[in-house]
Order: structure tokens, then sequence, then C-alpha cells
């Protein structure tokens, strides 16, 4: 039996969780935008140490427990309480609740993962991941900074963290980077893509990251609505035959 544990995709998933607890000190002393940013910066980390594990041939069980726990810190409890305290908590106990959905939905989000993800996760995502669902809600916050708007008791963002925290235990499919096979070659249309992505978002990130947000989570609700409706087109199909 192999003791001992590899540094370098630890150290980076450690990272990231510190990403979320320093989010965490920023919203509880009211910089709600530097909090989202921490967020948005412990994604990289997030991202990282599954690239680097997978590069270096030194996953581990370890390694996938404890980036359960960061994604946790980072995109459950951290974005649930930059929220909370920027947004939703004139609501009273209601926005307390809705908050408290985000963290308890993205835990068992977190705990459906480790479960399935080498059967019914192993391509697309079931429910909203944990990390999309924090990049809605933070990017929303930094968003309505630059434009000027004050989601203090707003309702929609009631509602929307509502939505996400359902979507995140929910069984729609939504797409993930995963599906991306890097070591392939691709079209050239899509290198062309990639980077007017990246020079759009480097331009206006408060507002492209927040479209690119939203556009996920929209895309993937047309995508469900679609599969839905063309599997029930082939039900009604099969019964008349």
């Amino acid at each position: 039996m192999k003791k001992g544990i590899y540094i370098l995709p630890n150290a980076l998933t450690l990272t990231g969780m510190f990403g979320g607890f320093y989010a965490i000190l920023a919203a509880l002393r009211g910089d709600f935008i530097l909090a989202s940013w921490a967020v948005l910066a412990a994604m990289i980390f997030d991202g990282l140490d599954g690239f680097v594990a997978r590069l270096t041939g030194s996953a581990s069980r370890f390694g996938i427990e404890l980036d359960s726990l960061s994604d946790l810190v980072a995109f459950g409890v951290a974005p649930g309480v930059i929220i909370y305290r920027s947004s939703i908590s004139p609501f009273g106990r209601v926005g307390l609740m809705a908050a408290f959905l985000y963290v308890a939905c993205g835990a068992m989000r977190l705990a459906r993962y480790n479960v399935q993800m080498v059967t019914a996760e192993r391509k697309s995502f079931t429910g909203v991941p944990i990390p999309a669902g924090a990049v809605i809600l933070t990017t929303l916050v930094i968003f309505a900074s630059k434009m000027g708007i004050d989601l203090a008791g707003s309702y929609l963002v009631l509602l929307l963290t509502f939505v996400v925290s359902l979507l995140m235990v929910s069984t729609l499919r939504f797409h993930g980077m995963k599906e991306i096979n890097f070591s392939k070659r691709k079209p050239f249309w899509f290198l062309v893509l990639a980077v007017t992505v990246v020079v759009v978002v480097a331009m206006h990130p408060e507002v492209a990251l927040f479209i690119c947000a939203m556009v996920y989570l929209v895309a993937g609700l047309i995508e469900n609505a679609y599969l839905f409706a063309t599997r029930r087109k082939r039900y009604r199909s099969n019964e008349a035959h």
C-alpha cells in the first residue's frame, strides 16, 4: 500500500480553498467585489489541480476528497455568504434560508458527483456544477457593481439563488470542460472562437463574465427543454405504433 500524498496538485487545491476562505473574510467586512474575485480566482486553481494531477499521473483518492472539501468552501460557503451579505439579508429568515439552501445543495451536489463520477457524470454533468453556480452568483455581484445597480433586497437575486440551488441537485444535463479532448485536433474556427472569448473577457471582464455565466445557464435549460420535448415526442410515437 502506497503512503504519502502528492504535493503539487494538493497544494493547488489548498490554494483554491484559501481563495474561498479569503472571500468569506472579505464578504464579512463588506468588500463584496474583492470577495467575488477571490472566488473566481479559486476557480482557476480548482481547474489547475485536476489538470496537473492528470498530467503528472498523481491523481489519488485523497486528492479527490480534498478537492471536494475545497470546492465546498470556495464555491459553496463563500458564494452563500457573499450573496447573503450583499443582496438577500434584507429578506430576514427567507434570505438566510435561501443562502443556506445554496450551501446545502452545493454539498449534496459534490457528494453525488463523488459517487457518480465514473458512471453518470463521466461525460456531462448531472445538474449545474457547483463551480458554475458560484460563478453565476459572484459575477452577478461584480456586474451589478460595474453597472451601478444596488442588489440589496432584490427579489430577482433571491429567486436566482433558489433556482441555482435547485438546479445543482436536479437531474438536468449540463456540459463542462471535461467533455473537450484537448489532445485531439480541433477545427481552426475553434481556436478563433477561443481567442475571441479571451479578448472580449479581457476587455470587459465585469460584463463579459456575467454574460458568459448566464448564457451557460440559459443554454443548458434550453437544451434540456429540447431533450425533454424530443423524448416526449418519441414516447408518443412509440405508443401510436
